[in-house]
């Protein structure tokens, strides 16, 4: 457990750094793509913006669980296998729940484009973490 949960708590913080540093440089320099959040479909009420603010770290203990559990796949340099790692998880998990999100919500593509971007950026990142942290 102890090598799911120090990884896991490491890449949280990562993840909610470069996340939140990134979501304010995105806002600076792509403005017009944030335009379309201003929708009803994208509410903040106090406690959900808890949830929204945690999301690194929900993130950050299941890939850290899911690398753990898988880890022995991956083969080579801790950056390959860190990137490797990422793109199956984008893979399996992200394209699959943007498809849906797409298909079934009003949003726009270049939105879902972004989505899927961010979480690939996320799972590359927590990989190179816990293969560096967690061989």
């Amino acid at each position: 457990m102890k090598k799911v949960i120090l990884p896991g708590l490491i890449a949280g913080v990562v993840l909610f750094l470069v996340s939140y540093g990134g979501l304010y440089l995105a806002i600076k320099f792509f403005p017009k793509l944030f335009v379309d959040y201003i929708n009803p479909l994208f509410s903040s009420e106090g406690w959900r913006d808890a949830l929204f603010y945690s999301h690194a770290f929900v993130i950050a203990f299941a890939l850290s669980w899911f690398w753990d559990r898988f880890k022995g796949l991956f083969k080579g340099y801790f950056l390959v296998r860190g990137v490797e790692f990422g793109i199956v998880y984008a893979l399996v998990a992200l394209v699959p729940v943007m498809w849906i999100s797409f298909s079934a919500l009003d949003v726009t593509l270049s939105m879902v484009v972004s989505w899927l971007l961010y979480g690939s950026c996320q799972s590359v990142l927590a990989g190179i973490i816990f293969a560096k942290i967690n061989p």
